[in-house]
Order: structure tokens, then C-alpha cells, then sequence
């Protein structure tokens, strides 16, 4: 599991996101649930804070995150942190192992308070919702997920080499016959996702993490939704150097936005950049990418080029966008789309890239371990209460979020 605190996300794009989550943040909850906790934030003198019960917690604390993740509060005697792979956007992704299993996996960490506070509860649950339901070999499989009394903690293989975005800009660009191979593993993806009625919405270089191999596994549902075909969405959101037109102008857009994606990713590979390079305002982004004329370079090959070109086509409806017609294009002639013959070679500059001096540098990005110094996580010990949580400010971010249920009684992401 690699990081999800991409510089390059756009703020303002995730905070419209969050206020519309923010909406249906109790909706997966049991109605009965929902109304108990309703009426006992309100009513119940039992669950108010007071001197005489300084450990005082909600009991929307733990059930406000069921089904989806378990309680267990007892701790991981089995589990062995072996170290800090990346930041995410509310907490650190541990590296750990399975003392029993003798397996090593990766653990994304998101603080209760922070998924409150920023309201992206339901979209924490739906990460997990997909990803138990997915299957594939080239996405990132879902090992378990569980709460404490402070985090949520979702668990996933663990890829050692790293992200390709890593290797990119060690390598700076790609021959064409390791971009077909990267293209096929990441459009069956695609198309299996797609098929399944599921949007990625996040699809770039940084969520995609690489096998002993070089092969790719995509990773990060933090953004995704189901989404069935024919049906459209509205939320602005992913990372804007691969957002489409249609998403950047705040819809509607469908499964064929996660295909632009893929084209500016191809795109990246072969030319060591973006066609259009980021602009922090997102109106700005969408004018640039509109009247970018998209002339492919003279260095690819007139295959490639003519993929690009139906992958980077800014009508949505003339967009090359499903898995059928993109392994029919002439780029991939003779090659076979099977799992098992994709992955049948190692993606040779990954490996000889692997030991890289530069490559633990590049692939922490700035970050540091200094980051987690005051962050207390309970993955391996019990605890009683949630250390550091305002205790005011979980049941002011309860209510609120119940309230605002209450009121509109729909689901608008």
C-alpha cells in the first residue's frame, strides 16, 4: 500500500468532497442505530461528559464505524512493526509482519478523530466495502481491517519495490515495451473495475505499487465509489495533472474519466512529463487542459501515439473507454491481455532500478519519520480511552453529522 498525501491533490477539490460526505456520514448505520445515538447525544444524561467520569466516551465511537470495521480492542500480540512506509492523509502506513503467519503486510492508520473532524466517514467505509469485494491481480488485495479504541486500521499486501511514480523519476521515461506491459495490467484493472460497476477516480503513478517483479497492483480506493454504467457523477476530486476535463469542470463524468487518466499516465511514461502541467487553481487547470492541442511527440511510435490520441480525447463519449476496444488497439497486437503471461517477465529497469542509491530518497518524497513522533497509534496495545480526543469535540462532530442526516435524509455523493 503506498502514500495517499500526494502533494499534488487538490485541496479545495477534496473539501467540496468532504462536505458533501459529510451529508450521508450516518447512512450506512442501522436506522435504529442512527436514531438510538441521535437520541441519547441529545437526551441520555447518562452519556454526558461530567468530573465524576473524566474517561467518558460516545458509544457512537465504536458503533459509528460497524459493520465495516470490527472492534477489537485487545490489540495484535502477532503483529510486529518492522517500520514507516508512507504518509497518508490522516495518519502513517506502517510496515508490519505476521508473527504467526511469518507474511508482511502494509497497515494504513486513520485516526477516529480525524476521519470525524474532516468528515470523510463514509468515504472510509466505502474504501473498505470495495476492496472486500474486489478481486484481481493486478489491484492491491485487502487482507483485513479493524478498529481500535483510537484508529481504524486497514491492512493490505505489502509491495516491496515500491511506486512507479519512484521509479519514473529516477528513470525519467520508459522504453514502449515496458509501457505496453504497464498499459494492459493497469487497463484490465480498469476494465475489471469498470465491469464491476466501480470508479477509481484517483488512477496516477503514486497509486500504483509495484511486485518483486515490476509488475503492478493498483491501489488506494480512498476516492473510488461504485458507480454502475450509464449512471454519472458530480464530486470534483483525484489529482489534477490527471483529472479530466468533465471532472474538473465538476461533471457530470463517468468510468470514461478514469481512462483519460490512464492516457496521461501512458502519456508521463513515454515522455518523462505532463502534457499539461499542474495548475493550483483548478478553473486555470480546466482552461489549460481544454485548449491543450495534445500533438504527440515525434519520438513514439505511430501506435502509441494513435492510443494516446483516443485516450486523450476530451469528449467523454468519443474517448476510447472500455477494456475491449483498448486490447484491440494495434498498439498490443500479438499480446496477450492474460494475467498469468503479463506477468510471465520481470519488467526489467524496475529491477536493476531497485537498488538505486537514490531510490529510498526519492520514494519518501520529503517526508520524514519526524512525522510520527507525537502520533500514537494502538495497533499492538488496548487502551481504555481515546488518548488526546477532545471529548467535547466528538460529540459536537456526532451530532452535527447526525443532525445534518436527520435533516436531509439522502445520499448525495
Amino acid at each position: 500500500m503506498g502514500g495517499d498525501g500526494s502533494k499534488n491533490k487538490f485541496a479545495a477539490s477534496q473539501e467540496k468532497m468532504r462536505s458533501l460526505s459529510s451529508r450521508q456520514s450516518f447512512l450506512s448505520v442501522p436506522a435504529q442505530v442512527r436514531h438510538g445515538l441521535f437520541r441519547r447525544s441529545r437526551f441520555s444524561k447518562q452519556t454526558q461528559p461530567s468530573e465524576s467520569n473524566p474517561e467518558w466516551t460516545l458509544p457512537a465511537f465504536i458503533s459509528v464505524f460497524l459493520p465495516e470495521f470490527p472492534q477489537r480492542f485487545t490489540g495484535h500480540v502477532h503483529l510486529q512493526i518492522l517500520g514507516f512506509i508512507a504518509k497518508g492523509s490522516f495518519g502513517p502506513i506502517l510496515k508490519v509482519k505476521d508473527l504467526c503467519k511469518d507474511e508482511t503486510y502494509a497497515i494504513k492508520v486513520l485516526p477516529k478523530a480525524d476521519v470525524l473532524k474532516h468528515r470523510v466517514l463514509q468515504q472510509s467505509k466505502e474504501e473498505v466495502i470495495i476492496q472486500r469485494q474486489v478481486r484481481h491481480p493486478f489491484l492491491l488485495s485487502l487482507q483485513d481491517c479493524w478498529q481500535s479504541q483510537d484508529n481504524l486500521f486497514i491492512m493490505c499486501e505489502y509491495c516491496s519495490t515500491g511506486d512507479l511514480y519512484t521509479y519514473w523519476t529516477l528513470k525519467g521515461r520508459f522504453d514502449e515495451k515496458e509501457i505496453r506491459v504497464f498499459a494492459a495490467e493497469l487497463g484490465s484493472a480498469l476494465g475489471f473495475l469498470h465491469d464491476f460497476g466501480i470508479i477509481h477516480r484517483d488512477v496516477k503513478m503514486e497509486n500504483i505499487l509495484l511486485t518483486e517483479q515490476g509488475h503492478l497492483r493498483l491501489t488506494d480506493f480512498g476516492l473510488s465509489r461504485r458507480l454502475k454504467r450509464g449512471d454519472r457523477a458530480f464530486t470534483i476530486c483525484g489529482t489534477i495533472q490527471y483529472m479530466a476535463p468533465e471532472v474538473l469542470s465538476g461533471g457530470p463524468y463517468g468510468h470514461a474519466a478514469d481512462w483519460w487518466s490512464l492516457g496521461i499516465l501512458i502519456y508521463s511514461l513515454a515522455t518523462g512529463g505532463f502534457p499539461v502541467p499542474a495548475e493550483a487553481d483548478h478553473c486555470k487547470m480546466l482552461t489549460r487542459v481544454t485548449e491543450h492541442p495534445y500533438d504527440m511527440p515525434a519520438g513514439l511510435s505511430p501506435d502509441l501515439a494513435f492510443l494516446l490520441i483516443e485516450l486523450l480525447c476530451r469528449i467523454p463519449t468519443h474517448r476510447l473507454r472500455c477494456l475491449e476496444h483498448f486490447r484491440n488497439q494495434r498498439y498490443f497486437r500479438g499480446m496477450s491481455f492474460d494475467s498469468q503471461m503479463l506477468q510471465k517477465s520481470p519488467i526489467e529497469p524496475i529491477l536493476e532500478l531497485k537498488n538505486h542509491p537514490d531510490r529510498q530518497e526519492k520514494s519518501m518524497r520529503g517526508l520524514s519519520l519526524d512525522l510520527l513522533q507525537n502520533f500514537e497509534c494502538d495497533l499492538l496495545n488496548s487502551s481504555s480511552t481515546p488518548e488526546g480526543v477532545s471529548h467535547t469535540l466528538m460529540k459536537n462532530e456526532m451530532n452535527k453529522v447526525t443532525l445534518e442526516t436527520e435533516a436531509t435524509g439522502t445520499s448525495v455523493l
